[in-house]
């Protein structure tokens, strides 16, 4: 028990860490009046929705960090800037910065070289297509089920300068009683994912009788299974693989949108999930992560549908 929760600690306490600064520091901007002007910058992106300013604003920071930007949401949440419908497909925006980040930390870096130029170019571009597909669907959606929304993050209630300083003390002030409670429902929530975990739940999304249903060669099984614990491992099994012309391009990349596909509910459970449930409450943060892991889900599924097309 004591291993489990040390485990636990492990894992969150960095998340936890961020939380903590997305949230002070969301908190130190709105002090020092600068949210408004930060939201001018990315305007031109929700000019063709009905997302409101604040999601603007969000959105801008989330490029930075998901997890600071989705704090500044819930803030505006409590503050009745923002209701549910809004704040569920402006987190959703804020998720999509990051494929783009990891195209430079991950893609690049890591898969290119070990996938090869077509393969790892075509994952590459995947990530890609799932971004777009996502702000589209995110844009759609608003203008079906949102009528605009002006509000913005509220300036702070002081019109007169303050320093950084008393900002930051403010900011800590207001925010450490939320961040307290965050924290207590992100490591329970962590905790019972763990213990799934270890009582081997997730054993259900075995991909073994789907690599047979594909036919993919016997030898794609093992990088298969490998991927859904960890696509670095997968991936990494799977190179030499491509490169000795064991397997063909185009069933390396079925292998790879099978693997996703399953790693997928995987990754949600055990990071999203806990993540968003903390920030946004039970409802709304499995909301968030059921439509978002939807929409990735899909596009895969409609790549591969492409792929055992053209696969001879």
């Amino acid at each position: 028990m004591i291993g489990l929760f040390i485990k636990v600690l492990d894992f969150a306490f960095p998340v936890l860490v961020m939380i903590f600064v997305g949230l002070v520091g969301t908190s130190v901007l709105v002090e020092l009046g600068l949210m408004q002007k930060f939201s001018r910058l990315v305007s031109p992106i929700f000019a063709y929705t009905n997302l409101p300013d604040t999601c603007a604003s969000a959105f801008l920071v989330s490029i930075g960090s998901t997890v600071a930007a989705n704090s500044m949401l819930s803030q505006a949440k409590k503050e009745n800037c923002l209701e549910n419908r809004e704040v569920l497909l402006c987190a959703m925006m804020n998720s999509t910065p990051v494929y783009f980040r990891e195209l430079f930390t991950y893609q690049i870096p890591i898969v290119l070289p070990a996938l090869g130029l077509v393969v790892g170019g075509f994952y590459s571009i995947v990530f890609v297509v799932t971004a777009v597909f996502k702000i589209l669907v995110i844009a759609i959606a608003s203008k079906l089920f949102l009528k605009g929304n002006s509000c913005r993050i509220p300036e702070s209630q002081n019109r007169e300068k303050i320093s950084l300083k008393s900002a930051i003390i403010r900011a800590f002030r207001k925010e450490f009683r939320i961040f307290l409670k965050i924290a207590g429902v992100y490591i329970i929530a962590t905790t019972i994912i763990f213990v799934l975990q270890e009582q081997g739940f997730f054993g259900i999304f075995s991909v073994l009788p789907l690599a047979e249903l594909f036919k993919i060669p016997p030898e794609s099984i093992v990088p298969l299974t490998s991927y859904v614990a960890s696509p670095i491992l997968g991936i990494s099994l799977l190179g030499p693989m491509i490169h000795s012309g064991e397997i063909t391009n185009i069933q390396a990349m079925i292998v790879l949108m099978l693997g996703s596909m399953f790693m997928l509910p995987i990754f949600a459970l055990r990071s999203q999930l806990p993540r968003k449930i903390a920030i946004f409450g039970t409802q709304l943060g499995l909301q968030i992560v059921i439509y978002s892991m939807a929409i990735s889900v899909f596009v895969r599924l409609a790549i591969l549908l492409v792929l055992l097309s053209i696969a001879p």
